[in-house]
């Protein structure tokens, strides 16, 4: 794994993905610092410049402009940098967790457990993930752990497919043998000895995952069925522009700024994540083939 992580930070796609990644990441943590809530109790709803139904072009007090219902448009960017990041790492984390262990555990057991979980997590499968995430979020309610719910109940189980093929590599090499015969507990032969030996293309699928699960969530707010509104979220900003990306007769890009930062902020953070994913995936291939 760490001859994996050097060869990363030496190509420059991957400096590019980690670049694009850490600068979001410093965003959301200085986000106090770049743009001071009014409402210490509730940072994440987005400052007010009035109530009008039209944008507002970019000024002193609101340099990026302001979306319909006069919500401010930097101030969403910077602080919605904190709900993509809660809303990928929360969902991944646990996903891949949940994954990890249903997965691994299965596939190391075998027999009836392996059957069983293999046959739920074909059902699961057989669910389009968006549609699902649709129809529970909109039972649910909005909100941001209601998103983050949805997905996760969702989610799980492509972890828990490539654990278990991982799982089912690994337990039969040599030293696994070894540490049977030595008389390690199954226990500590599954979390010692084969998850570290297992768990690499599952970081993979997490890079890739912690921006698709952004999008989907930025796409549950676009219609209408995500975050609260106000709630500092860039899809819903997204879905504040809707009326306005035409612009207006003979100026077609007159409201440019409604969805061009909002639009620029979910491709930045996206493609920083999967660029970050794809070059650990080539660095991890290329060893395998050596």
């Amino acid at each position: 794994m760490k001859k994996n992580l050097g060869r990363l930070i030496k190509q420059p796609l991957g400096v590019l993905g980690l670049v694009i990644v850490f600068f979001w990441i410093g965003v959301a943590l200085l986000a106090p610092v770049l743009a001071p809530p009014q409402d210490l109790n509730n940072p994440y709803m987005m400052l007010r410049h009035g109530f009008s139904s039209l944008p507002l072009s970019p000024g002193k007090l609101w340099p990026w402009g302001a979306t319909s219902g006069g919500y401010d448009i930097y101030y969403g960017i910077v602080w919605g940098s904190r709900t993509a990041l809660i809303i990928g790492l929360t969902t991944v984390l646990s996903t891949s967790i949940m994954g990890t262990l249903i997965g691994g555990l299965s596939g190391f057991y075998g027999g009836i457990l392996d059957e069983v979980t293999m046959r739920i997590v074909d059902l699961f499968m057989s669910i389009p993930f968006l549609i699902a995430v649709i129809v529970m979020t909109t039972v649910l309610g909005k909100g941001l752990d209601k998103i983050i719910f949805a997905l996760i109940l969702f989610g799980w189980h492509k972890y828990a497919r490539m654990m278990r093929g991982e799982v089912l590599k690994v337990k039969e090499q040599e030293f696994i043998l070894a540490a049977k015969s030595m008389g390690a507990s199954s226990m500590r032969i599954f979390f010692i000895h084969i998850v570290p030996n297992s768990i690499y293309p599952v970081m993979i699928l997490m890079s890739i995952n912690i921006g698709r699960m952004v999008l989907v969530a930025a796409s549950l707010s676009f219609v209408g069925v995500g975050s609260e509104p106000g709630f500092a979220d860039w899809g819903q900003m997204l879905n504040f522009s809707r009326s306005w990306i035409s612009g207006i007769p003979g100026h077609p890009f007159h409201y440019y700024y409604t969805y061009l930062y909002p639009s620029i902020a979910i491709l930045s953070f996206v493609l920083g994540w999967t660029i970050l994913g794809d070059v650990l995936r080539d660095t991890h291939d290329s060893q395998s083939e050596i």
